[in-house]
């Protein structure tokens, strides 16, 4: 069995570091709890199992926005050290596609934090209050809140889907490595 070297902590040419992997993947676990919660909810309504992760909706949404930020500021940190896109159509659709990714990562929690500061009920994830009670509510930043969140959290759901697929195309089709760049060694080249 080959002897790799050890993932380096930045990015690279060729993989991405432990540092991107480990906020990658942190984050796709958590969305995945967030939209499995909403899909409950959706399909069962305010049943106990749906209960267990709506009650945390709020919690685990504080976290994924502080894990998006630094996902943000890391990613922008290591811009010239990240694998390539690739070039031509492809190219250019992988990085609009991320970039429109990375932004509706960030808006869908911008907007949950909007709709709370507005709100009659305050924000106070973990018991620490962050927003006070807005009394009288903030009414448009309410409406605007609950508008943005749910619609772009669904867009959010279908760029998630068009990026496993792409994985997918990439992995199976044209075997180019893809996966291996931010989830192993095997064909990435460190």
């Amino acid at each position: 069995m080959p002897s790799h070297p050890a993932l380096p902590l930045r990015d690279t040419d060729r993989v991405y570091g432990k540092v991107t992997r480990l906020l990658h993947w942190s984050i796709a676990a958590l969305m995945a709890w967030q939209f499995v919660g909403m899909g409950l909810k959706l399909a069962l309504g305010r049943h106990p199992v749906a209960a267990v992760f709506v009650g945390s909706h709020q919690k685990v949404g504080t976290v994924l926005f502080l894990l998006i930020a630094l996902r943000l500021g890391w990613a922008f940190a290591n811009r010239g050290h990240r694998p390539d896109h690739g070039a031509g159509v492809l190219g250019l659709a992988a990085r609009f596609g991320h970039l429109l990714l990375y932004a509706v990562m960030a808006i869908v929690p911008v907007a949950a934090l909007l709709r709370a500061y507005g709100s009659e009920r305050g924000f106070a994830p973990f018991g620490f209050q962050i927003f006070a009670p807005q009394l009288p509510e903030i009414g448009w930043m309410v409406r605007a809140g609950e508008a943005l969140h749910g619609e772009m959290g669904w867009l959010l759901l279908a760029l998630i889907a068009g990026h496993v697929v792409m994985v997918g195309l990439h992995e199976g089709m044209w075997r180019d490595g893809t996966l291996a760049r931010m989830a192993g060694r095997r064909r990435a080249g460190l």
